[in-house]
């Protein structure tokens, strides 16, 4: 098959994922095979959310939307334009092990395998086991050839070229002891961190309230802690915190926010509370659900450091400062496809296998 064919695949695939991004879902005459698929998709949408409680249907709608966005013929050419990408040689088999955590968060190893002419072998996170399959089914319906190139297992994988894991710090242990001897990409723990001077606008603050509670800051790309400067008036950001007030509602969230309050308290620990949002001083990264982080910071050279100093613990930055690879507030779960997980170039690591 040749690149071309390929990228207008996925482009249908992504005009599909469109009609799924909003409350009453756009039934759109022009998409293929929608008498098939449209309702189907619906009804899983809707199925996830009692098969994983964290899958509400405004975060699976919001992926679907972010990827109804990316997967356009205008930005899969600009992306893959950056490569060499024969037509038919590439062959090699890809186990991808995909973790669970937000609705599709494999989808770029699964697109990137695909769009590159390759093989993929997925084994799916019990709890993110039902939408990517069914895109799937789509895909091979728009390009029946695809059905020899995609594959998904719950057994033990075998008979592959290279791995792409993603897991936690622990499971990476394993990922490497079972496939180091394979070509691989194995990603570890990481989270996202926001720069704040305190001159930043209600808006860019409603903005950072999404990277934050997003996916109930499941995500790498979740704002988990945020760098403040001394005597930060803490009354605007909470204001703007407050358009996620509704999240207090979801019975998992409001688990984890009660058990966290009362750990911090009996601890005696000083927490800033706006009743859905615990705020807890600290020089760690990965803040538990309900919980944010933040830290004093003197001049942004020290925090240029720090950054560099555990670039490999961080995923995203998010600020209006003029800092390296940062992005806009609200844009940290919102990546374009050549926005690489860890800074990892997956396509450029899949294409090198054929060498």
């Amino acid at each position: 098959m040749k690149l071309i064919n390929r990228i207008q695949a996925f482009a249908k695939l992504g005009r599909f994922m469109s009609q799924f991004s909003d409350n009453n879902y756009q039934k759109k005459e022009i998409i293929p095979y929608n008498d098939i698929y449209f309702n189907k998709m619906v009804e899983l949408i809707k199925q996830s959310k009692s098969h994983n409680g964290w899958f509400n249907e405004s975060n699976i709608r919001f992926s679907f939307k972010n990827w109804g966005e990316c997967l356009t013929e205008k930005n899969l050419q600009k992306w893959t334009s950056q490569y060499h990408i024969e037509n038919d040689s590439n062959n090699k088999k890809i186990a991808i092990i995909l973790a669970g955590n937000i609705p599709l968060v494999g989808f770029h190893d699964f697109l990137s395998v695909l769009i590159s002419g390759n093989i993929v072998i997925a084994k799916l996170s019990s709890n993110d086991n039902l939408l990517l399959p069914f895109l799937a089914k789509y895909l091979i319906q728009l390009e029946p050839i695809f059905e020899d190139k995609i594959s998904f297992t719950s057994e033990q994988l075998k008979n592959f070229d290279a791995v792409i894991a993603t897991g936690s710090n622990n499971t990476a242990r394993y990922f490497d002891y079972y496939f180091g001897k394979y070509p691989n990409i194995i990603r570890k723990n990481r989270n996202s961190v926001a720069i704040l001077s305190g001159s930043e606008t209600e808006h860019e603050l409603i903005a950072l309230a999404n990277d934050i509670f997003r996916y109930y800051g499941l995500g790498c790309r979740n704002v988990s802690k945020i760098y403040i400067p001394k005597d930060y008036n803490f009354e605007t950001f909470f204001k703007a915190m407050f358009c996620w007030k509704e999240i207090i509602n979801d019975h998992k969230y409001i688990n984890n926010y009660d058990y966290n309050k009362a750990v911090y308290l009996m601890s005696n620990i000083n927490l800033l509370d706006n009743e859905f949002l615990l705020l807890k001083e600290d020089t760690n990264f990965s803040s538990p659900i309900s919980v944010l982080f933040y830290e004093y910071y003197e001049n942004l050279s020290d925090i240029n450091k720090t950054l560099e100093l555990e670039k490999e613990n961080i995923q995203c930055i998010v600020s209006n400062i003029e800092i390296n690879q940062k992005v806009n507030f609200g844009q940290s779960q919102s990546p374009n496809l050549w926005d690489y997980a860890d800074d990892i170039d997956t396509l450029e690591f899949l294409l090198n296998l054929a060498n």
